[in-house]
């Protein structure tokens, strides 16, 4: 009787053993969710990019994704971040700008002469210094920049357009608001604020000489049937960066930052290559259309913008900081 008892007892504290020896591995395997939100919707091709991210990093991160601003509207998502209500978001620069008014010559027009150029500079000593800006002002961590197309102009007419001098006069269908009105007098054009939804018609009555935007954009809203050329002036570099809350980041180990970091830059190096193909798709369709599509002189264009954003806004901007983007290669 004794010893059917000790051997019982026996087993039973093995039992115990093995099972606290299973039980840490287990809780270890929990993963930290990731509320992410974005204003472009599901079908985007940016979307496809971000689940592409998830799946890389899947093993460490739930990925919550909430498109279309269905969880927070569209320019608060950087306050909900701050209020630890957003762990990862698709930001818009210009909500950084809001509060880091430096953060203004990352959207300045012909700052980036393309992707390859935004990536670089993001990576360089210059950008790891806006980087660290965002982070001790906002509590964010950027991590990388997602491109989204280059915003071009295209006009009516048929005459040719080489340098800023050239867009003297011409009414440049442009967003409302102060910054986009800036933007087509930094081009030397005469902005003229046309709402999104009336721009087909503007163009189409003459109401407007021209718009500017992305050249996917222009094609999937057939402005192409109401204009007769194509200017690649690419004076706008459009993109986002993907960024998430500090306490995040600063809670995984260096090993962790970097895996989240190369998946991140692997996933944003695959996105700029859809958006650079179709682009590039969009171009010959154009030419086989019978569109004039063109580059000007893009110095000129360059020089002149540059210095009414350096007249407007260069006393916000760190010292020497254009001059290093510039200097970029």
């Amino acid at each position: 009787m004794n010893t059917n008892i000790s051997r019982r007892a026996v087993l039973a504290g093995a039992a115990s053993t093995v099972a606290l020896t299973i039980s840490p591995p287990v809780a270890a395997q929990a993963k930290q969710k990731l509320r992410f939100s974005s204003a472009f919707t599901e079908s985007d091709t940016r979307a496809a990019t971000y689940r592409s991210f998830a799946e890389a990093i899947k093993n460490d991160f739930d990925f919550e994704p909430y498109w279309g601003n269905q969880l927070f509207k569209q320019g608060t998502e950087l306050v909900a971040l701050q209020r630890d209500n957003l762990d990862l978001c698709n930001l818009a620069p210009a909500d950084i700008s809001k509060q880091v008014s430096a953060w203004s010559l990352l959207q300045s027009a012909y700052l980036f002469r393309d992707a390859d150029h935004m990536k670089k500079t993001f990576k360089s000593d210059v950008g790891k210094e806006f980087i660290k800006m965002a982070k001790a002002q906002l509590g964010i961590q950027v991590i990388t920049p997602i491109y989204f197309g280059s915003r071009n102009v295209n006009l009516r007419s048929d005459k040719p357009i080489k340098t800023p001098a050239d867009l003297k006069g011409v009414k440049l269908r442009m967003p409302p608001g102060e910054f986009w009105q800036f933007l087509g007098e930094s081009l030397g054009a005469n902005p003229t604020p046309v709402a999104y939804a009336e721009l087909y018609t503007a163009l189409q009555t003459g109401t407007v000489d021209g718009q500017d935007n992305p050249l996917v954009a222009s094609r999937l809203m057939k402005f192409d049937e109401v204009t007769s050329q194509f200017i690649l002036t690419k004076h706008v570099i459009a993109y986002d960066v993907m960024v998430i809350r500090s306490k995040i980041w600063d809670a995984m180990s260096p090993a962790k930052q970097q895996q989240f970091q190369a998946a991140a830059d692997k996933a944003s190096d695959e996105n700029t290559a859809k958006f650079n193909a179709q682009e590039s798709e969009v171009i010959d369709y154009l030419k086989k259309s019978g569109k004039k599509v063109y580059e000007p002189d893009q110095n000129a264009f360059r020089s002149f913008a540059q210095k009414k954003y350096v007249e407007k806004y260069g006393k916000d901007w760190p010292k020497g900081a254009l001059e290093r983007i510039n200097a970029i290669k």
